[in-house]
Order: C-alpha cells, then sequence, then structure tokens
C-alpha cells in the first residue's frame, strides 16, 4: 500500500536474521492478538500495548530494510542505522512493558519520558522520510513549531503554547496522537486485510486475474485497455493501492496497450486511473476506508455501501473513454491465439471466488468485524489452497508470504505512526478548532469556497504523501469546518477521502501517473494530464454528494434511483465530451455543450424546491437531440466531424 515505491534492502548474518524475523513478526503478532489467542494463556493485553509492540517492530525493521538514501548499497548496513533499529526497538519496548502504569501517570512531566518522546518521534519522522519523502517531515516539523509557538500566531489561529516537556510525552504516551486511530486501524483492519490480499496472491488469485480479464475482454475493441480496467478494479479490492496495483498490472496491461496502438501516454495514464480507483472500489476499498470508518465509529459495511455509486461513476467514465478513443484511432483486440485458454482459467476460479465471497459475507451479512473477516479470509485462502498442488507449494513457501505482508505492513504502520504525531500536535494545540473557526469566517458560512479550498488542501498535501496520511491530517484539520455547516459526517469524509486519492493523479506531483509513466516510456506530467481527463468524473462528484447524498444511497427509493440513473447518463455524455468521439469526431461546441448537460444530469436533487429536476431535463434533452443527430449522420460518409465545429 505504499504511495512511494520504496526500495528494500536484503541483509546477510545477524542482522538479515534480525530483518527477517522483525517482518514476519508483524503480520504473525496481528493475526494473533486480533484472533485472541492471548486470552487462552491467560494473558490480558492493552490495545495500546499491542500497538506499541507493533511500533517496536516497525521501527525494529525499518532502518534494517530501508536506506537513508536511494543510491546506497542494498546489502551494506551502516552503523547509524544498527543504532537507530536499537533504539527503535528500546522506545517501543518501553510503552509495551510500563504502558498500563503510564496512562495513570501521564499527567507527571518525567525526564525519561521526555527523552524518549523525542527520540520516538525523531525515529518515525525519519522513518517517514525514507518512505513518503520530505513532505511529511515538513508537515511534522510546521505543526510541531506551531504547537510550541501558538501564542505567536496570528488572529484566529492564536492559543495557548505547549512546551516541549509536555509536547513529547503526550505525542508518545496519548492515545490521540502516535498510538491513535491511524496505527490502530492499520494495524488491526488493514493487517488484517493485507495478509488476506497477500496470501490471495501469491497462492494464483493474481494469475486468475490477469487471465479471466486477458479472456474477457482481450478481443474486444480497446480490449487491452478494458482488461486493465477490469483487472485493476479487481485487484484493487485486495491491494487498496494505486501504485502496487500499477506495478502488478501495469508491466502487463501497458505493452498490450501500447501493441495494439494506444499512445504510451494514454495507455499510462488509463492503467494509472484504473489502479488509483482500486482505493474506492468496494467491497474491500484502500486503507483509508477503514481509517474513515474508525474517524466515524461506523461499521465498514455503511462506508463501502456508500462508496458505490461514486466508484460505479468512477469506472463507467473510464471506460467509455477507452472504448471511443478505440473507436476514433480504429484499434483492435488482441488476436484469437493470444488469448489464454478457457478450461485452465475456470479451474482457478475458486482461489480467488471463494475466499473473497467469505470476506463479503462476513462484512455485509454478518456484521463481523473487519479484522476477524481479513483472518477468516486468509484462513479461507489456506484452505482454497490446499486443494491445488501449486497452493500447496505456496504454503510451503509461507515464511515468505509472511515477509512480504511484513514489508507492506512496514511501510503503512510509519505512514501511520507520522500521521498520528501530525493528528497528536493537531489536538494539543486546538489547531482544528481554530482552523475550521478562521475558514468559517473568512468564507462567510459559504459552503462552496469551503469545498473548493479542502479540495486543494487536500491535492496540495498529497504531493508525495500516502491516501491514508493526506485523509487522517485533513480529517483531522479540516473536517469540522466542513460537519459544521451542516453536512453528514459520512459525505464530508468521503469528500475529504476522494480528493486524497486524487492527489495521485493530479500533477505537478502525480506519484500513480509517475508509476505507470515509468513503464510505458511516456512523459510524467503528460501522462498525470490524460489521468485527469480520464478520471475526470471524480473530481465532480465529491461535491454533488455533499449537497445530496442520494448518489451515497441515502434517501427514498425514488430519490436513489434517480440519482444514480441520471448520473450514470450524465457520466456518458461527459465520457463523450472529453473523448470527442462518438461515431465520429465531435466539434468543440457540442463538446461545449455536452458537457454542461452531462454536468447538469448528474446533478441529484438539491433542496425543497428541485431545481435539478430542470436541470436534470435539460441535460437530457440535450443529450438526446446530440445522440440523435450523430446517429442519424452515424452513415454519412461526407460528414467527418459533428456540427457546432466549424468543419464539415
Amino acid at each position: 500500500m505504499d504511495e512511494g515505491g520504496t526500495r528494500f534492502r536484503r541483509l546477510r548474518g545477524p542482522a538479515g536474521v534480525a530483518q527477517r524475523f522483525f517482518l514476519r513478526a508483524l503480520p504473525a503478532s496481528g493475526a494473533f492478538y486480533l484472533l485472541d489467542v492471548h486470552l487462552f494463556f491467560g494473558l490480558v493485553i492493552l490495545r495500546q500495548q499491542y500497538l506499541a509492540f507493533l511500533l517496536t517492530l516497525t521501527l525494529g525493521a525499518v532502518y534494517l530494510s530501508i536506506p537513508a538514501a536511494r543510491n546506497r548499497a542494498s546489502d551494506a548496513l551502516p552503523w547509524y542505522d544498527r543504532v537507530c533499529s536499537l533504539l527503535g526497538l528500546a522506545v517501543g519496548a518501553y510503552l509495551v512493558i510500563f504502558y498500563p502504569e503510564l496512562i495513570y501517570t501521564l499527567g507527571e512531566r518525567r525526564a525519561e519520558r521526555v527523552v524518549l518522546g523525542l527520540v520516538a518521534v525523531l525515529l518515525v519522522v525519519e522513518a517517514a522520510r525514507r518512505i513518503l519523502g520530505w513532505s511529511m517531515v515538513i508537515l511534522v516539523g510546521v505543526f510541531l513549531l506551531y504547537a510550541r509557538y501558538a501564542d505567536l500566531a496570528p488572529g484566529y489561529l492564536r492559543s495557548k503554547p505547549s512546551h516541549w516537556d509536555r509536547l513529547f510525552p503526550t505525542l508518545y504516551i496519548s492515545n490521540d496522537a502516535l498510538l491513535g486511530i491511524p496505527l490502530d486501524a492499520i494495524g488491526t483492519v488493514v493487517l488484517a486485510f493485507v495478509l488476506f490480499g497477500q496470501g490471495l496472491l501469491t497462492t494464483g488469485g493474481a494469475t486468475f486475474l490477469t487471465q479471466f480479464c486477458t479472456r474477457a475482454f482481450g478481443r474486444i475493441r480497446g480490449g487491452p485497455a478494458k482488461l486493465a480496467v477490469v483487472a485493476s478494479s479487481l485487484f484493487g479490492t485486495i491491494s487498496g493501492s494505486a501504485v502496487a496495483n500499477v506495478a502488478v498490472d501495469g508491466p502487463i496491461t501497458i505493452p498490450m496497450m501500447k501493441g495494439v496502438g494506444y499512445r504510451p501516454h494514454v495507455a499510462g495514464a488509463i492503467e494509472a486511473v484504473a489502479s488509483n480507483g482500486g482505493q474506492i472500489m468496494p467491497p474491500i476499498m484502500g486503507a483509508a476506508a477503514f481509517v474513515m470508518a474508525e474517524f466515524l465509529a461506523k461499521p465498514y459495511r455503511e462506508i463501502a455501501l456508500a462508496a458505490l455509486v461514486p466508484a460505479l461513476l468512477y469506472y463507467v467514465i473510464l471506460y467509455i473513454q477507452i472504448d471511443l478513443e478505440a473507436a476514433k484511432l480504429g484499434l483492435k483486440g488482441l488476436a484469437r491465439e493470444q488469448l489464454p485458454p478457457l478450461g485452465p482459467i475456470l479451474a482457478l476460479a475458486h482461489i480467488y471466488i471463494i475466499p473473497l465471497l467469505v470476506v463479503i459475507y462476513g462484512l455485509f451479512w454478518l456484521n463481523l468485524d473487519p479484522s476477524k473477516c481479513g483472518l477468516v479470509g486468509s484462513l479461507a485462502v489456506i484452505a482454497v489452497a490446499f486443494t491445488r498442488a501449486e497452493g500447496r507449494a505456496a504454503l510451503r513457501r509461507f515464511h515468505l508470504i509472511l515477509e512480504e505482508t511484513g514489508e507492506v505492513l512496514l511501510e503503512v504502520l510509519v505512514t501511520a505512526s507520522a500521521a498520528g504525531i501530525v493528528v497528536g500536535l493537531i489536538m494539543v494545540s486546538g489547531l482544528g478548532f481554530l482552523l475550521s473557526l478562521a475558514m468559517t469566517k473568512m468564507i462567510g458560512g459559504q459552503l462552496f469556497p469551503l469545498l473548493l479550498m479542502v479540495a486543494l488542501v487536500c491535492i496540495v498535501l498529497g504531493m508525495g504523501m500516502g491516501t491514508v496520511a493526506v485523509y487522517v491530517i485533513v480529517a483531522t484539520l479540516l473536517g469540522p469546518a466542513v460537519t459544521q455547516l451542516g453536512i453528514l459526517p459520512i459525505a464530508a469524509h468521503l469528500f475529504l477521502f476522494y480528493f486524497a486519492m486524487l492527489s495521485l493523479l493530479t500533477p505537478p506531483v502525480c506519484v500513480a501517473a509517475y508509476a505507470a509513466a515509468a513503464i510505458a516510456g511516456a512523459s510524467p506530467m503528460r501522462t498525470g494530464f490524460e489521468a485527469m481527463r480520464l478520471g475526470a468524473v471524480a473530481y465532480i462528484v465529491p461535491f454533488i454528494f455533499v449537497y445530496s447524498p442520494s448518489l451515497l444511497l441515502i434517501g427514498s427509493f425514488l430519490e436513489v434511483t434517480l440519482a444514480v440513473t441520471t448520473a450514470l447518463a450524465g457520466t456518458a455524455l461527459l465520457a463523450i465530451a472529453f473523448t470527442g468521439f462518438l461515431f465520429r469526431p465531435v466539434g468543440l461546441m457540442w463538446r461545449l455543450v455536452l458537457t454542461i448537460a452531462g454536468v447538469a444530469l448528474i446533478v441529484p436533487p438539491i433542496g425543497p424546491i428541485h431545481y435539478s429536476e430542470a436541470l436534470n431535463i435539460g441535460g437530457g434533452a440535450l443529450g438526446l437531440i446530440f445522440i440523435a443527430i450523430e446517429w442519424k449522420a452515424r452513415r454519412a460518409p461526407a460528414a467527418r466531424v459533428s456540427p457546432m465545429s466549424g468543419a464539415v
């Protein structure tokens, strides 16, 4: 789930033994705790003790696994990384051993807590720098200085400062900071689903997905691009990371797209958009969705259900655009001999389908705790793997599955720890309340300017950071500003989630597009702007469901049905407008008209007087007129481009 694509180094000797132990212990210890194995031995372990143990393993492993600079030799371990690894073990072990006493004496200012808190913060921030880059370091530094010198801030942002001897122990010990919601969500629910996803992919799930999508979509117009959309969305349900999706699917789908005629930057953009959507695609979304469930104190299934229609709109506009792009360029699908045989694919289907159905049944019908569902799904993966010789061979390498899972967890746990520090600083300083007050005063309580400002902040903060970190920070910092204007909390947080996710596609720092461009051999910036076009509806829909949650399946049956139907029709019109092609090239004026009509159709009922009904009718009428004209003219060879363009 890393958004930065960090390079791991492989160590030998005692350091290598320690590295492998820490990485394998991360998912193993999480599984034991979440299955309540400790209770069978009469052990009582507080939640924060468990999280502190994960922090211990994380800090111990990160300095063994990730070099300080990317050009360092992968098999060399500098002395300072050894020291940092040992210090990480020490600060984490202190919390594990003494936490039951610490919670009763949190207000006491003891020198060892100040020192250990300072060391813990520095270690986490440096680990975040190695994984996320300098953006998180700068962010933590800014919030830390504000918390210490808040009395020097201007206007509404002025507050009571906190001295260092209070700040560092609070960040270190409090369950609103380092051991807070981000680390809790990652260390429980996300850990379980990462283990589930890694097991599923290692035992044959990735092979099934790729071959199934190739067989199903390979022959049709633009088949490889449609293959990328479907495969990446399905893979996203068990990965939740844009860069991970690109890294797995991109080397297969991007060369295939280029091979049938898609331009390199278009092929890269298609893969980036499809992969990024995995974070918002139910039934199993990205890590930030589980964190959102913790923030809102709602069952995960409510989050997934609310996210369903926006996610479908995201993929509908992508699918239609790549189909029309293929038609415009006259592209064909793969040759029949390039398709994999159907029999072996069907023989692999149960590897993916049965564990996924087990998880879905537990989440949405039994309403089980998501972390338990992830672990039950992992057990289903193991059971299904035993039915195949290849699966049994994969399970004999179970220690490697644990190690690979630990590598993924290492990165998201560091991200969550750093985000927890930022959240703690916001809580200590009261900045969330003060900033919300300042923003609402500045814009006069107007919702739309506030939403524009919040969306921009999400995208800027997301430059170089993962979705989880961005969402956690903006949810703590700006969430109150949106919800206090009367917006439903789930709509407000999904708005934040969407724009945190879109930061991975939006130039100038668009990490998912960069990863896809590297595989496609294309310009990253050109790929990023193309990705914005392909995923354009995702920039519009969040504003819509904030005003009217019918697109989140909240409301009467008739209201929801009309909203979803018109939104799908509007999304199709936007796809035609952005591609500039239906049965023939579409002129500029018609493209502008279709853009207006598409947005008008997407707008659901708002307010007691449904002005949106007039917008829906007007947008639908314009769309029908355009389609009728194009349908009538589709056989006319002389009309090479639609009217209203200045050319015929």
